[in-house]
């Protein structure tokens, strides 16, 4: 059957029918019925027909779209991220690009700037990271702690309970057992915290950040040097945060960001060292100058703290040498 006689028995001008088998036309719901009266072949064939080959079409365009982004995917380290399985291993450039929308949840390059650079979304990132030279490898690391915390759930958020918390998160760090991080999480959750360890990127040497995702705070621990001390004094300051700064403030440990507030920032300092060791009892223990591996024992049992705590303050303030009571220090597993 020639398009001219197709046209005549559907009623349809011979150049629409031209145009549909050209490709220059689409086929209708309409003319799918009407192919079905003439043809015997039903309606939902021709629009099945038509559906692929728009999405055919769809995915050539896109492929432009792919091509704009080989550039922006050599920003971020694949290699790494490849290794901690946060996307597929690939070789081919293309694939790469595909693999790192996916993982950002963005269709472009542009989609990913306007969120992490252009600030185009204020409710969700309240930060800029368009200055920062390593700004993907940065960014990665806190998507990457966004899909961990969507794989949490928590109670709803107890800004009471969290303080209440305080005493029980420092007898796990006091005591170090080996499931501490386990323990952690779990007496975050019940106060409505989601806290998350994600593994440091290169070029990206961050200790920690805090957030908010749809009213629900993220503590996101990266357990750099995996120090026992650090870790803690880290955590606390990210609590810090949740309870000073409330849902507007993004923290960012040892990363300068536009947007960083270095009053807050002192503020968690400040609440953290409070949390480890108070001025009062540092003065306690200041007091003694003969002060050996004796008598940190005894100071960290009476403040219910563990060791290391005290020599990392004395060590970072200068009070005692580096080096001086490191066997205190405990390594981390995450």
């Amino acid at each position: 059957m020639g398009s001219k006689e197709l046209a005549v028995r559907t009623g349809k001008p011979e150049k629409t029918i031209s145009d549909v088998l050209n490709g220059k036309s689409s086929i209708t719901p309409e003319m799918a019925i009407l192919f079905e009266q003439v043809l015997k072949v039903p309606g939902q064939f021709w629009l099945n027909r038509q559906k692929t080959y728009d999405e055919y079409l769809a995915r050539l365009d896109y492929q432009k779209t792919i091509e704009e982004g080989l550039e922006w995917a050599k920003s971020f380290p694949y290699p790494q991220m490849a290794k901690f399985n946060w996307v597929e291993t690939t070789s081919k450039k293309e694939e790469k690009v595909v693999n790192l929308f996916e993982f950002f949840g963005v269709s472009s390059s542009k989609g990913y700037y306007d969120f992490y650079h252009n600030q185009k979304l204020l409710v969700n990132f309240r930060i800029s990271l368009k200055n920062n030279e390593n700004s993907g490898a940065i960014a990665a690391w806190l998507r990457r702690g966004e899909i961990q915390a969507n794989e949490i759930e928590v109670k709803e958020f107890d800004k009471s309970g969290l303080k209440e918390a305080i005493p029980t998160l420092k007898r796990i760090m006091a005591e170090n057992p080996a499931d501490f991080f386990d323990r952690l999480q779990e007496v975050c959750a019940n106060v409505g915290v989601k806290v998350v360890h994600t593994p440091c990127l290169p070029k990206a040497p961050i200790h920690g950040s805090t957030r908010w995702i749809s009213d629900t705070p993220l503590v996101q621990m990266s357990g750099r040097y995996r120090r026992n001390d650090i870790f803690w004094f880290t955590f606390f300051h990210e609590i810090g945060h949740i309870l000073l700064h409330g849902k507007k403030y993004i923290s960012i440990e040892n990363i300068d960001y536009d947007g960083e507030n270095q009053e807050y920032e002192n503020e968690a300092n400040t609440f953290s060292a409070n949390v480890l060791l108070t001025e009062k009892e540092e003065r306690e223990i200041l007091s003694n100058h003969d002060l050996d591996s004796d008598d940190v024992v005894h100071y960290a049992e009476k403040f219910g703290i563990h060791p290391a705590i005290i020599i990392g303050r004395l060590q970072h303030k200068g009070l005692v040498p580096f080096g001086l009571g490191n066997h205190f220090f405990e390594p981390i597993s995450l």
